[in-house]
């Protein structure tokens, strides 16, 4: 029997009405903020080449360690083969305002956020227990990185959440070669022992304590020492976690045959989570979660594509983890803002026909013209992607078209053929989708 079947239990309603949330990506990385814009996750066939080019600028501490790699030439011509820990003590995060960045991921709609506790590079935004002074309170920024953003978001009435590396640590594995294929990032380079495991244990048990997190989002597995019963292993980490926040959820990147209350997929990888009933797609508003200052607004997203990314996965049950990259000084690049800003003006408008909604998958989506749609109570929402006449499909049992407003405005008028609906759709107030709402 899996130890882990005891811990099936209904996902709190809170995490499937949220459908939006933030990653913050913020680290020694964001000093160099390097990576090659080579395509999304999920777009790139070889391995090899990923990882080599690697467009995950938070992955720089893996990818300079590859002989030969742009990154490598990179680090040696810019940082002079600097120790990857110098980095740590040039990360200032001076202009760091987190009541500021609350603000913002309030007003674009985020309803729950997720800050990187400890990335792959070892490193941790709090004084986290045997990390010596390899942590951002005794270096570099020399603040509780975590807890100030829990602190203000919080006080902004958001969720708060953590990311924490438990996979991997590339500083507990420096001695073994740096990852540059799939078949070392399923596991080769991957610590599993008993130290490790209780290392990690400790440290997600301190975060449970300290900020008692909404999320724990774990990444890249969990060592394979504490995957069993008893004391210090990852069913006792659950126990724990689920005793000290009821209303908690955890994500799947644990290992297989362990526990999750959701799915995730990540930018085009993993997609088949995104089947599950309850999953959230995560991805950054460019090719990568750390800031990368080789983008441009041609590798990001901009609102009107951020917004028809968000309400297709609302459209289909899922939550938008989308990702923000601060510069090393702590201030949210203008790209990102720009797209924050976008996304905020659309939903003062329309959240109360996104939150709380659910799928509906009897009315399939369609691209042209693009309609999305969804459901909450006796109302039917279809996102509309277009101005001017229209037609679109959807059954009077589901749909009822006499009943027809521009969602918190004024009525429609939208006439019915057969199973076939026509309306004529104004400019909208702000970019983005007109909502319609259709009332039974």
């Amino acid at each position: 029997m899996n130890v882990f079947n005891r811990f099936e239990r209904e996902v709190p309603e809170w995490f499937l009405d949220a459908k939006l949330g933030f990653m913050v990506s913020w680290g020694a990385f964001s000093v160099p903020a390097w990576g090659e814009p080579i395509g999304e996750l999920g777009t790139i066939e070889d391995w090899k080449e990923w990882f080599r080019h690697n467009p995950y600028a938070e992955w720089y501490y893996n990818t300079i360690r590859i002989e030969g790699s742009p990154a490598r030439e990179y680090h040696k011509k810019n940082f002079n083969d600097c120790d990857y820990d110098d980095l740590l003590d040039m990360w200032k995060a001076e202009k760091f305002q987190p009541d500021e960045w609350a603000k913002l991921f309030a007003y674009a709609g985020a309803q729950y956020i997720v800050p990187l506790s400890k990335h792959h590079d070892g490193i941790t935004l709090w004084d986290a227990p045997g990390t010596g002074t390899r942590n951002t309170v005794h270096r570099g920024p020399k603040r509780d990185l975590i807890g100030d953003i829990a602190t203000a978001v919080r006080k902004a009435g958001i969720r708060f959440a953590v990311y924490y590396s438990g996979g991997l640590d590339w500083e507990v594995t420096k001695t073994l070669p740096a990852i540059s294929d799939n078949d070392q990032h399923k596991g080769l380079q991957r610590p599993v022992d008993a130290a490790y495991s209780m290392y990690a244990y400790k440290h997600v048990i301190d975060l449970i304590d300290r900020y008692k997190p909404d999320v724990l989002w774990n990444d890249i597995e969990w060592p394979d020492f504490s995957k069993r019963e008893g004391q210090y292993s990852l069913a006792a980490l659950f126990d724990y976690y689920y005793k000290a926040v009821p209303h908690g959820v955890v994500n799947d990147r644990w290992g297989k045959e362990t526990h999750s209350d959701y799915e995730t997929s990540e930018y085009q990888y993993m997609a088949d989570s995104e089947n599950a009933d309850a999953w959230e797609n995560c991805r950054g508003i460019g090719l990568s979660f750390g800031y990368n200052q080789v983008e441009s607004e041609q590798h990001s997203l901009n609102t009107e594509s951020a917004l028809r990314h968000f309400l297709d996965i609302v459209s289909r049950g899922g939550n938008f983890l989308l990702n923000v990259g601060p510069t090393a000084s702590g201030e949210i690049p203008e790209i990102q803002k720009k797209v924050l800003m976008g996304l905020g003006d659309w939903m003062a408008i329309n959240s109360g026909a996104v939150y709380a909604t659910r799928a509906i998958k009897e009315i399939p989506a369609t691209d042209a013209p693009w309609v999305r749609w969804a459901k909450k109570g006796n109302s039917v929402f279809a996102y509309i992607d277009a101005i001017g006449n229209v037609e679109f499909s959807a059954p009077a049992s589901l749909v009822n078209a006499k009943k027809a407003t521009i969602f918190g405005g004024a009525a429609i008028t939208a006439t019915r053929n057969g199973d076939k609906i026509s309306m004529t759709i104004p400019a909208p107030k702000v970019p983005g989708p007109t909502v319609i709402e259709f009332s039974h």
